[in-house]
């Protein structure tokens, strides 16, 4: 009896661990599939940024009044519709506080009228979907206080590192 208790034991140990193994396989898997929607969306919206930009690009030149400039307005405002209904946000307004982790500094400038580090020109906007970056903003920051041109080389070579540290994350 004492044998059949320890067999029983046994198999009872091995039961659990086995039932335990699968939550975490079960768990995992929910996890990974929770992750999956929203990586895919961001790689999925990513690949029509670069339709967006030529349509900023199209729509900064005049066009005429007549139904080829009323069809672009419409074609670019129901694009842009469609991206902010799926939750992107644009990143690198002018005006807005230089944040290296949402803006790529391209270049710098000192300007009494502007405050003090911001955002003073955009190059490409940036995008974000909640919390994921799609893309990050290239732009020109203005007033980052007193910095030698060391200071500064050493700003945008840091710039460059966590650039390159997002591309190869992301």
């Amino acid at each position: 009896e004492a044998a059949l208790a320890e067999k029983y034991a046994a198999l009872n140990v091995r039961y659990l661990r086995l039932m335990a193994a699968y939550d975490n396989f079960r768990k995992r898997s929910q996890k990974e599939r929770d992750d999956l929607y929203p990586s895919a969306n961001a790689t999925a919206i990513g690949k029509f940024l670069p339709v967006l930009d030529n349509l900023e690009r199209a729509a900064a030149f005049p066009r005429p009044d007549d139904d080829f400039g009323k069809g672009f307005d419409l074609i670019y405002q129901s694009f842009q519709e469609v991206l902010s209904s799926l939750g992107v946000e644009a990143v690198g307004e002018v005006g807005e506080p230089f944040n290296p982790d949402l803006h790529n500094a391209a270049m710098h400038i000192e300007d009494e009228n502007l405050g003090e580090n911001v955002v003073s020109q955009g190059f490409r906007k940036g995008c974000k979907l909640g919390d994921k970056d799609i893309r990050y903003a290239m732009v020109q920051t203005a007033n980052s206080g007193l910095l030698t041109k060391m200071e500064w080389s050493n700003f945008f070579t840091q710039c460059a590192a966590i650039s390159r540290r997002r591309r190869k994350a992301g």
